[in-house]
């Protein structure tokens, strides 16, 4: 057995104000939606992530998640410099010890989008 691919299923209270979110900040393109389920499917290159409002399934306070959402890419510059102001910063561009050169951002429900490129020594 194999596990070959994570998408993430995020909840949201207005799902046409995140399917926005999505394609307009970051790029993502929206392959489905299903408004009588609350439910979408965005893609950006290999990257996977689902979009539904809470349901009946588990019980809804409010939107929240404990971490953030790696995404890694091959040029951090240029995500930042798409991203723009279209979205709220949570940190800068910052080079780290470990070898990422990284930014974050909240996306309109809150979750954290941290952004990363691999440093090389070349």
């Amino acid at each position: 057995m194999r596990v070959t691919v994570l998408r993430p299923m995020l909840w949201t209270e207005d799902l046409s104000a995140s399917i926005d979110f999505y394609v307009d900040a970051l790029g993502f393109a929206c392959g489905e939606r299903n408004d009588d389920w609350g439910w979408a499917s965005l893609r950006l290159d290999d990257v996977w992530i689902m979009l539904a409002k809470p349901n009946a399934h588990e019980p809804y306070d409010k939107i929240g998640f404990t971490g953030s959402f790696y995404f890694t890419t091959d040029d951090v510059e240029a995500m930042r410099a798409k991203v723009g102001d279209k979205a709220k910063l949570c940190y800068d561009i910052e080079t780290f010890p470990w070898g990422m050169r990284e930014f974050a951002i909240y996306d309109n429900n809150g979750y954290i989008l941290q952004f990363g490129q691999e440093m090389t020594d070349e």
